[in-house]
């Protein structure tokens, strides 16, 4: 499946670096099941042409999602999402949740939610 711009949202004054809105949209995705291991990331150009974002920003954002492991670089074709291994204990995969759940609790403080509104979001992510 060929992901999309269409899939993205980006908020240029929100406060949230554009790269990392590209950067928590994609883990959302990967999160969500909406895409799979293999599908491919539109190109550089098509993403920021389409969003009307710095090409560099979406590259940033590309760049950053490889070193952790949430895409690929595939030759000749461009980024694909990375094939997951769920390897590791309970303890070590939750140590390695962890910060990106810091970063929701964050940023859902930032848009003046209360803990207990994250919460909910929180239970219907997992519903969902």
């Amino acid at each position: 499946m060929q992901i999309t711009p269409a899939q993205f949202d980006i908020h240029p004054s929100s406060g949230v670096p554009i790269y990392r809105q590209l950067m928590d949209q994609v883990a959302a995705l990967v999160v969500g099941g909406q895409v799979q291991a293999g599908d491919m990331l539109p190109s550089v150009r098509e993403m920021g042409t389409a969003l009307g974002v710095n090409m560099m920003t979406v590259s940033k954002a590309y760049a950053r999602l490889e070193a952790e492991g949430v895409v690929e670089r595939i030759r000749g074709r461009g980024m694909a999402i990375a094939t997951t291994e769920s390897t590791g204990t309970v303890a070590e995969r939750s140590r390695e949740l962890r910060p990106h759940m810091e970063q929701a609790v964050v940023r859902g403080r930032q848009l003046g939610l209360t803990d207990e509104q994250i919460r909910r979001v929180l239970d219907g992510v997992l519903k969902d």
